[in-house]
């Protein structure tokens, strides 16, 4: 195995959900299986590969054996298993998954982030490479059948079957708007609502000197706030019926040119880095922990971890999440993310796939959820009268460590956010107001198709990702940002698109969309 460095139908639901609440002693049994707790004679170690995105933990992109690791062998230790985990670079994701099934190099276990049909798994599930986990998961998974939601579950079904264990969100408007509220302050401005109240602060952020008023990373990722405001953005859940079709919502003519305009002012004005292009998520955390940055997006649930590593270089920093630009019709918000971020599949040819549904299960047990949110007792927090005494670390390698294990390691949870840990403070019980506030009140949605359109599969140049554009959309937003294309030529990059299959795209979106086609599932906008 290589070592790259660096998520169902009714009725199987239900009845899987009447198995797993009437099934106690099995899933007793099946917990004590997983975590080695049978009074019998121990059961042998499960081993089994599986493959992880890195995802720009740091604490795993410096970590010189990341199956060496302290919280790695306490898992195991917990869960009776010996893992080999293979590490994905998150720069060359789609390509080193499309590499592994083009040469047969497949873990036990595959991690997905795109449901059964995303860009990475490379048409595999179609092909045969996973088992289906139906029968499995009534036998050893029940707590993930009680306690993963339907839709999650939806979301890696294939043909009625289900193909991956999913972990899930409970509010899918995840992202969010960070300010250094210090610098916003210091500004005397109020907290910004509108586009043109954005570009206000952005400004006087420059005339303060902060190097990044606005910062940006390359292909817009966690740098898109202002497509939201104009609900422009380009990706796979973004159709809307426009007419007697259905189309991708940049084919808003108008509106995509106002937020294409936006950026170049920005670009052109030094709001935003000029290299922003080429900007990588690495660079992307390490400049904004510099202090360097004004305002970014971000996932909502790392505001405190963040704000700590801040600290560190800008002892006066202080970051709050603030509503997003609103646009035209008056909303905004970034795109809502879908109910299964990222997904695990069994190999069919795994000798124990038994044991690693065990493996999972045990995921959904307290004993899991004591162990990733707080850690080792004695180590990392300890008990006194009967309360867990937990301190979150305050520096940036102890930071960096919590939220890989909360994070990374934790395969199957609700990742909406950590309860546990931040129930514990004042800062962390406003963070969760927040979901329940600001980010309940926002948030793009559009008509997505599950089973992803076979026009899109077969067209990578044109398809888009979760949360990016289709590559030769891509290329042209950048260029009109740098002035490189005229962003009145917008109309010519729709007329590109439709040319390299686009017509077929909409052809087929518009025909599953009316015929209410039984194998697609429509997800429609929030109102």
């Amino acid at each position: 195995m290589k070592k790259w460095i660096p998520t169902t139908m009714a009725a199987v639901m239900m009845a899987s959900l009447l198995v797993a609440c009437s099934s106690k002693p099995a899933e007793q049994s099946a917990s004590n299986a997983a975590a080695g707790t049978s009074s019998a004679k121990p059961a042998e170690k499960t081993k089994f590969s599986i493959s992880l995105r890195t995802l720009a933990f740091g604490h795993v992109e410096k970590s010189p054996d990341i199956n060496q690791d302290k919280w790695v062998k306490k898992l195991e230790e917990l869960t009776n298993t010996d893992m080999n985990i293979v590490l994905v670079p998150h720069k060359e994701y789609e390509q080193k998954m499309i590499q592994m099934f083009a040469t047969n190099d497949i873990p036990d276990v595959v991690q997905g982030s795109g449901g059964v049909n995303g860009k990475e798994m490379a048409g595999s599930v179609k092909a045969g490479v996973f088992t289906p986990l139906d029968d499995l998961l009534k036998k050893y998974g029940p707590n993930l059948l009680k306690k993963v939601p339907k839709d999650a579950w939806d979301n890696v079904t294939y043909q009625g079957k289900i193909f991956a264990i999913p972990e899930y969100l409970s509010n899918p408007s995840r992202r969010s708007i960070f300010v250094r509220k210090d610098l916003l302050d210091k500004a005397g401005l109020g907290v910004p609502k509108t586009v043109d109240e954005y570009m206000t602060v952005l400004r006087k952020f420059k005339e303060m000197g902060v190097e990044n008023p606005y910062m940006g990373r390359e292909n817009f990722k966690y740098a898109d706030s202002f497509f939201g405001a104009y609900d422009v953005f380009p990706y796979l859940s973004m159709f809307e019926k426009s007419g007697d079709q259905i189309l991708p919502k940049f084919f808003d003519t108008e509106n995509m040119m106002k937020a294409l305009q936006t950026y170049k002012t920005m670009f052109d004005e030094g709001l935003i880095n000029k290299e922003f292009a080429t900007i990588n998520a690495t660079v992307f955390k390490n400049t904004i922990l510099a202090g360097k940055a004004g305002m970014w997006s971000m996932n909502a649930n790392e505001l405190l971890q963040w704000e700590t590593q801040l600290k560190t270089t800008v002892p006066t920093g202080d970051i709050e999440i603030i509503a997003s630009p609103t646009g035209p019709d008056g909303k905004g918000g970034h795109y809502l993310y879908g109910p299964a971020p990222r997904a695990y599949f069994i190999n069919k040819n795994a000798k124990n796939a038994a044991q690693i549904i065990q493996f999972f299960d045990w995921m959904m047990s307290d004993e899991a959820e004591k162990f990733f949110t707080f850690g080792i007792e004695g180590d990392t927090y300890k008990t006194v009268d009967g309360k867990i005494d937990y301190k979150a670390p305050t520096d940036t390698a102890g930071v960096d460590e919590e939220r890989y294990r909360q994070s990374f390691l934790w395969l199957v949870q609700d990742t909406t956010y950590n309860k546990g840990t931040l129930s514990l403070t004042d800062e962390g019980k406003k963070l969760m107001s927040v979901y329940d506030t600001t980010l309940k009140n926002e948030g793009r949605d559009g008509i997505s198709f599950e089973p992803r359109l076979e026009s899109l599969m077969k067209n990578p140049d044109i398809s888009p990702l979760s949360d990016q554009a289709p590559p030769v959309i891509l290329q042209h937003m950048v260029k009109m940002v740098y002035g490189k294309e005229p962003i009145s030529d917008w109309p010519k990059v729709l007329e590109e698109w439709k040319s390299k299959g686009g017509n077929e795209v909409i052809k087929e979106a518009t025909e599953k969309f009316n015929s209410k086609d039984s194998g697609t599932t429509v997800s429609m906008p929030r109102k």
